[in-house]
């Protein structure tokens, strides 16, 4: 479950991407100690600046923290650490603030550690009693900022009162030096206990503690304990739980009392307990809103209930022996019998003329009804009071007190009464007062116990119960000798595997594991447990589909366990709230049907035919879908015997699926919420029973589920957006099922179907569209042979037509998949009719649409929904390009591939990690293809040492900085530099942080390759302005394009360009800049500018032209525009001071930056004016007519 590893923590893992490294770490000692040293010490520098104060807290809290999990470790080093502490606490010189702060680092180390521990640690001598009182009675209570220190004073006065001399002579003399008499210590310290029990701060947990130490000690009981408790009642009883205030005091008042009677001798507090148990009866807590005070008050009350009995054990208890198999081994059978035998006789001595005290009753009366309590810690400190009572309780009342307990059991009761009833049947067993004969009755509840689940609303309850049983089912195997447990075995292993296998949540399923792996240890008597446990571990239980699909199947390979595991899926899970348990259920049916089939045939197939009729929504679901999974299930058994599925089930079985249909049609229930579970689920029946081949040729059935699978179709609006998709996935499935098996023969139909739904692609409803779409996309070859061309012209034309406004995005994804299932369909002829195949006629117009479709950037309010129909168009595109290369390789020309792989490229490039993935895996794969091999792909040899074969696998396109160390080499080669720059464009010049860092980083690695190669970086310029000149109106290109020109331009990518005046690139790129003047986007004038402050490092008249764009956009009608340039034509003189005269270098800057650019537009033109006169370039002109231009 962990990795061992050396003490200095988690290893580093060397890499440039850390894609999903999850590691848990057992640490092996204080690997820290120096640095916790060094931060303790510095404490006296560090505390008066705020800063470094708050910087040495954090850290060391960061250390701590990491043992949080395994704190003994610290237990060797925190001597050390307290007295560096106590020697800044106890030094004169120390400020208060430094004391605050050296209490605040006590705090942390106590609360890692723990207090019960870490008190230990404080030294308690007489001498410290007196400094520490002192130092406390000066801290402020209400100070909030420092009840670190008060907390830990409290705990250190607590171990300080453990000192064995009575406090009055640590009083001395009691008169002060001002003749006034002083209060004694035992009075001093009973006050300051008492006021911080009324505080709202933690410092109230903690004089808890304090009280608990100091009425114990054998002088302040004798005085003091009376008045203590009178006091205490009296707080209680004058409370309330309605204020804050109040809640406060009681906590206190309940924490105090609680921790009291646990350390406190017997004989001392047995007289004040029944006034205590009949304030608390009077002031009712256990119907307090306040889940901590019924806590408390349940508590108490268990403590109570200790305190009337005497201490001892049951004689009657059940002992199983030496838990030690050392110990069990190492003496004689004899010794061990006489050992368990002698403290029997001792004990049952003790049970004679003993009176149980009437409180008693009052005591498990409280803490059954604490059981029942909504919370769950109350019900957990309700079960060990339940279980330390009864310990000291005759063996007639102690099995009263389980008859009670077993109460809670009942089906009126709540889910908190099972989950509490289970909690202390475990806490009983545990304790060995659960005594073999109450194993009948108890084993049955707790079986019901592992599968209770009570449905509230949308959703249900139970899970904590579930979890409980499991509990109850781990301490049964600790406590009880196997011999007791034998008869009990099958049934509590059966049940064990059922939840582990079969449970919704995941914490139970893990919980069954863990309780079934204790039984098999422990006992030894569970059915193949070794063998179980090593298929149904902590880790395989954690996917719910692994469960149910494999796990399942092997436990049930088992027979001791086959029959209860149908069962409960019969019973429990066909009818269960959470749909995707019923989906699973059903599908776990299908794989369980081998090992029972005549069980399945015989027993559950007519069962679930009775509910898909019956009245329950999610039965009938659940019902419907088990018939069609079972059905297919033995038609598959039946093809190993050469049985036909009507031979295996009876004649009413085949009757009672026949009429599923009908009798859903008459009764409506296709109609409404209802219909949402119906139709895809009757879609399933409709498939498993085509592929099982049943004999339903000619009948009229078949013309039912045709118009309910049209039907479907028509209406697909009307659903839940939710289940579209899975209605759809059905309604295909059984469209393609039904033809294939029923359709061969029917001419007539298959014209129909095929006329029907290519009119479905014109329908106004785009869900219409995508099921007729993927409904032509499954007909089998014998439905569509003579209509391809009229099928692909339908689906050509519902990608073009829509594409214009941008609406039925999911009509074109599904008709782009649709075109690819066609064309395999079909085959592959390279001299074929186009109306039966895939020939040399129609391949053009096939790759014409889906690379159309590879141009499809469509977004709404849902983002760039367009990448759905990409990513269609280049699985489309593989399909055919693989089936073409296989079947008739010649009519796939140069150029068609060329396209292909550059538009892969391109897209192995873009932006979103999804699509880029999906674009670098079908790229790898058109390109390793050897059977068939793909012809004509551009650079073959190149691509492959770019791309050799281990990145097939190696290769994490969604990685940005794996994808881009590869895909920035395509730009080296011609035929792929457009379309991959392209792509290098949109992620360069994007929004996330990582694509954009990893993209240009490539990309300038790749620039700075090419530096020295004239010829290389004209061709990488020319082909920059192709892409800039084509984008121009496009902004989904044209603004990251300036975006990455900017960071090209800064980087000096174009340092060869600048050595030539008035370089054509730099020409031709200010000329297409200028075009974006008039634009009204802010977002593409400001990466304009940054662009035109970039060409400021060209020579020659080019330079002039570029200030002159930029001193007119000093004047643009947007002030932000105008702040933007001036900000950047800043930045830009400060790194090419040449660009002004030196004379007038610093009142251009002056003028840049003072100038308020957001003023009025005529104030400002003056400014900027000046500025054309500074640096000689002309003024420009005021235009009238085009207010909206740069003036």
């Amino acid at each position: 479950m962990t990795l061992m590893e050396t003490e200095s923590g988690c290893s580093g893992v060397e890499g440039d991407e850390l894609d999903a490294v999850v590691s848990a770490c057992v640490l092996g000692g204080f690997s820290e100690a120096s640095e916790a040293r060094a931060l303790l010490s510095s404490l006296p520098e560090v505390h008066g600046d705020m800063m470094a104060n708050e910087s040495t807290t954090e850290r060391f809290l960061v250390i701590m923290n990491r043992y949080q999990e395994q704190p003994h470790l610290l237990d060797p080093h925190l001597e050390w650490m307290l007295n560096i502490i106590l020697d800044i606490v106890r030094s004169e010189k120390s400020p208060p603030s430094l004391v605050h702060l050296s209490f605040k680092f006590l705090y942390i180390m106590c609360k890692v550690r723990g207090y019960k521990i870490f008190m230990q640690l404080f030294p308690h001598e007489v001498a410290d009693v007196q400094p520490v009182l002192d130092l406390l009675v000066r801290q402020d209570p209400k100070d909030s900022e420092t009840w670190e220190t008060r907390y830990m004073l409290l705990l250190w006065l607590s171990m300080t009162c453990l000192i064995p001399f009575d406090l009055h002579r640590l009083d001395g003399y009691l008169e002060s030096d001002s003749g006034q008499a002083r209060e004694p210590i035992m009075d001093r310290i009973l006050a300051i206990a008492k006021s911080y029990l009324l505080v709202s701060d933690c410092s109230r947990d903690a004089a808890s503690v304090l009280i608990s130490k100091f009425m114990t000690r054998p002088d302040v009981k004798q005085k003091r304990l009376g008045d203590f408790l009178d006091w205490n009642l009296t707080t209680i009883s004058q409370t309330n739980d309605q204020s804050m205030r109040d809640i406060m005091v009681l906590d206190g008042a309940l924490q105090s009392l609680a921790k009291l009677y646990k350390h406190g001798k017997r004989d001392d507090l047995l007289q004040y307990a029944p006034t205590i148990l009949q304030c608390l009866e009077q002031k009712q807590l256990s119907e307090s809103s306040q889940a901590m005070l019924r806590k408390l008050c349940v508590k108490l009350i268990q403590r109570l209930g200790l305190t009337f009995l005497k201490p001892r054990l049951a004689a009657w208890r059940y002992q199983r022996g030496c838990r030690s198999l050392a110990a069990n081994l190492s003496m004689p059978q004899s010794a061990i019998v006489a050992a368990a035998a002698t403290p029997e006789v001792q004990v049952q001595k003790q049970e004679e003329d003993y009176d149980i005290p009437e409180e008693v009753e009052t005591v498990i009366e409280q803490l059954l009804v604490g059981l029942k309590d909504k919370e769950t810690i109350v019900r957990w400190s309700a079960a060990k009071g339940i279980g330390r009572v009864t310990g000291r309780l005759p063996k007639e009342l102690a099995d009263e007190v389980v008859g009670s307990v077993l109460d809670c059991f009942s089906f009126q009761e709540t889910d908190n009464a099972w989950h509490g009833g289970c909690l202390a049947l475990a806490e009983l067993g545990r304790r060995g007062l659960l005594l073999p004969s109450r194993l009948t009755d108890v084993v049955p509840l707790i079986i019901k116990s592992l599968t209770y689940e009570e449905k509230r609303g949308a959703c249900s309850v139970g899970s904590n119960v579930r979890d409980a049983a499991c509990y109850v089912c781990w301490s049964f195997a600790r406590a009880y000798e196997p011999k007791e447990l034998k008869p009990f075995v099958t049934d509590i292993a059966s049940a064990l595997l059922i939840t582990t296998v079969f449970d919704r949540d995941v914490n139970c399923r893990r919980a069954s594991s863990a309780a079934f792996q204790e039984n098999v240890g422990r006992q030894g008597t569970f059915p193949h447990g070794i063998d179980i446990l090593t298929a149904a571990d902590y880790f395989a239980v954690g996917n719910l589909t692994n469960c149910y699909l494999n796990i399942s199947v092997y436990i049930a390979g088992f027979p001791e366990y086959t029959k209860a595991m149908i069962d409960h899926l019969v019973a429990m899970k066909i009818n269960h709230w959470d749909g995707a348990v019923r989906e699973l259920t059903t599908k776990a049916l299908h794989n369980l049907t081998p090992q029972a089939p005549d069980y399945m045939a015989a027993t559950v197939l007519p069962k679930m035919l009775l509910m898909a009729v019956g009245p329950d929504l999610h039965s009938r679901h659940g019902a419907i879908l088990a018939c069609a999974e079972i059905t297919h299930a033995l038609h598959k058994l039946g093809l190993q015997t050469n049985r036909t599925v009507v031979e295996i089930i009876s004649s009413e079985s085949v009757d009672a699926l026949k009429n599923i249909h009908q009798t859903i049609h008459d009764r409506k229930q296709y109609r409404g919420f209802g219909g949402e579970l119906m139709r895809p689920a009757m879609c399933s029946l409709i498939e498993k029973l085509s592929l099982s081949k049943m004999p339903f040729k000619g009948d009229p059935l078949i013309t039912g589920w045709q118009d309910l699978i049209d039907d479907t179709i028509k209406t697909l609006h009307l659903f839940s957006s939710g289940l579209k998709d899975s209605i759809i996935a059905a309604v295909v499935s059984a469209l393609s099922a039904l033809c294939e098996e029923y359709y061969q023969a029917d001419s007539d139909t298959q014209e129909a179907l095929v006329s029907q739904y290519i009119d479905g692609l014109k329908s106004p409803q785009m869900l219409t569209r995508c099921g007729s779409a993927l409904a032509l996309g499954s007909l089998h070859a014998f439905m569509i042979h003579g209509k391809v061309m009229q099928i692909l012209e339908g689906l050509q034309q519902m990608c073009a037509l829509s594409q214009k406004d941008g609406t039925f995005t999911e009509a074109r994804r599904d008709a782009v998949r649709a075109v690819a299932q066609v064309c395999v369909k079909a085959g592959v002829c390279a001299q074929g009719s186009p109306d039966s195949s895939l020939c040399s006629e129609n391949v053009a117009e096939v790759y014409g649409v889906l690379l159309d479709s590879m141009n499809d950037y469509t977004t709404d309010s849902r983002g760039d929904v367009g990448a759905w129909v990409r990513e269609a168009a280049m699985s489309s595109l593989m399909e055919v390009t693989l089936q073409v290369a296989g079947g008739a390789p010649e009519i796939l020309s140069a150029d068609l591939v060329k396209c292909t792989m550059c538009c892969l490229a391109q897209q192995a490039a873009e932006k979103i990690d999804r699509s880029r993935a999906h674009a670098g895996s079908i790229f790898l794969r058109l390109l390793h293809s050897t059977e068939p091999a793909v012809p004509h792909i551009p650079h073959r040899e190149e691509l492959l040492n770019i791309f050799p074969p281990e990145t097939t696998t190696s290769l994490n396109w969604n990685a940005p900085s794996q994808a881009f160390r590869y895909i920035t080499k395509l730009l080296g080669l011609p035929e792929y530099q457009r379309h991959t720059l392209l792509g290098i464009t949109v992620s360069v010049g994007g929004i996330t942080q990582s694509t954009v860092e990893f993209s240009s980083q490539w990309l300038f690695d790749y620039l700075r390759g090419i530096q020295g190669d004239g010829a290389a970086m004209t061709q990488f310029g020319d082909t920059l302005l192709i892409i800039f000149r084509d984008n121009l109106r496009n902004d989904r290109v044209s603004i990251p394009f300036l975006k990455m020109l900017n960071q090209m331009l800064a980087n000096g990518c174009f340092e060869i360009f600048t050595t030539q005046e008035d370089h054509p690139f730099c020409v031709e790129l200010l000329n297409l800049c200028k075009e974006f003047k008039k634009t009204k986007c802010i977002s593409k004038l400001r990466a304009c500018t940054a662009v035109f402050c970039g060409l400021v490092q060209f020579q020659g008249e080019v330079r002039k032209k570029v200030l002159s764009q930029l001193l007119m956009l000093l004047c643009h009608h947007f002030p932000v525009v105008r702040k933007t340039t001036a900000s950047q034509m800043y930045e830009m003189i400060l790194t090419y001071d040449d660009v002004a005269d030196a004379e007038v270098l610093d009142d251009v800057m002056t003028v840049l930056s003072d100038t308020n650019w957001e003023s009025d537009l005529a104030a400002v033109r003056t400014h900027r004016n000046q500025l054309c006169d500074w640096m000689g370039v002309a003024r420009p002109k005021v235009i009238d007519k085009k207010p909206g231009s740069a003036s």
